[in-house]
C-alpha cells in the first residue's frame, strides 16, 4: 500500500487539484501517470445535482460509445432453446436456460459481465434477483437487455454499451475508456456520455444538473473538468 500512495503521490505532481482542466490536458496528465503494466480503464466520475432517494430523479440509462470501451464483453445469454443457437451466433459467451440459472444459484456462478434474456423467461430469472441485482447484472427491458430481439441486444452490448445508475450521494461513475485510446477517442466517447445523460435530466432537478466531473483511471489521480465547457461541446 505504501508503494501505491508513493506512485500516486507522484503521480499528482504538477496537478492542481484546485484547477479545473481542459479536457486534453487532464488526460495528458492520465497517460503519463499510467501504469505501464497494464492498459488501464479511464472513468469519469459525476456530482449530479439530483436526490437519488425521490423516484422521479433517479438517472440510469446506457449509453453507446463511439469508440466502445476497449474490454471484452462475457455475455450470458437464459433464453428459450428455440433461441439457443440465436444467441450463440450472435456471440454469446453462454446460451442456455435452467442449467445456467441453476449454476448460478447452487455455485453462485459468476463468470460474465452481461446477461440478456426474453420476456417469457424473466419469471424464472426472478428466483436470481438477489444475486444478479446486488451485481448490476440483473437484465432490465429498459436498458435493452430483456427483449425477443436477442442476436440485436447481444451485439449491442458487445458494441461498447455502458449501463450506469446513480447512487445515494448523487455520484455516478462511468468507463469510458482505455488510456491506450488517446485523447480523441476518449473526448468522443465522453462527450456521448455527457449527451446522454442530459437527455436523463430529471425535470424536477432544480439549480446545476451537473456539479462537478472528474476524469481519473483505474491506478491514477482523480483530476477535475471543466464541466461547462464539457457540456456545451455535448449538446
Amino acid at each position: 500500500m505504501s508503494g501505491y500512495g508513493k506512485r500516486l503521490e507522484n503521480a499528482y505532481k504538477g496537478v492542481n487539484r484546485a484547477q479545473k482542466y481542459t479536457f486534453d490536458d487532464a488526460v495528458n496528465f492520465i497517460v503519463d501517470a499510467a501504469s505501464k503494466k497494464f492498459d488501464e480503464t479511464v472513468d469519469l466520475s459525476f456530482n449530479l445535482g439530483v436526490d437519488p432517494k425521490k423516484s422521479d430523479q433517479m438517472v440510469r440509462g446506457a449509453c453507446v460509445y463511439p469508440h466502445g470501451t476497449g474490454k471484452k464483453v462475457r455475455v450470458l445469454a437464459i433464453v428459450p432453446a428455440d433461441k439457443i443457437e440465436e444467441a450463440k451466433a450472435a456471440g454469446a459467451e453462454y446460451a442456455g436456460n435452467d442449467e445456467f440459472i441453476d449454476k448460478i444459484v447452487k455455485e453462485n456462478w459468476l463468470e460474465f459481465d452481461k446477461v440478456v434474456t426474453t420476456p417469457s423467461m424473466m419469471g424464472q430469472i426472478g428466483k436470481l434477483g438477489k444475486i444478479l441485482g446486488r451485481r448490476g447484472l440483473m437484465p432490465n427491458p429498459k436498458l435493452g437487455t430483456v427483449t425477443n430481439d436477442i442476436a440485436g441486444a447481444i451485439k449491442l452490448v458487445k458494441s461498447g454499451r455502458v449501463e450506469f445508475k446513480v447512487n445515494k450521494e448523487g455520484v455516478l461513475a462511468v468507463p469510458i475508456g482505455k488510456v491506450s485510446f488517446g485523447s480523441e477517442k476518449l473526448y468522443d466517447n465522453a462527450r456521448e456520455l455527457i449527451a446522454t445523460l442530459m437527455k436523463l435530466k430529471p425535470a424536477t432537478s432544480k439549480g446545476a444538473y451537473i456539479k462537478k466531473i472528474t476524469i481519473s483511471s483505474t491506478m491514477g489521480p482523480g483530476i477535475k473538468l471543466d464541466e461547462i465547457q464539457l457540456i456545451s461541446v455535448s449538446k
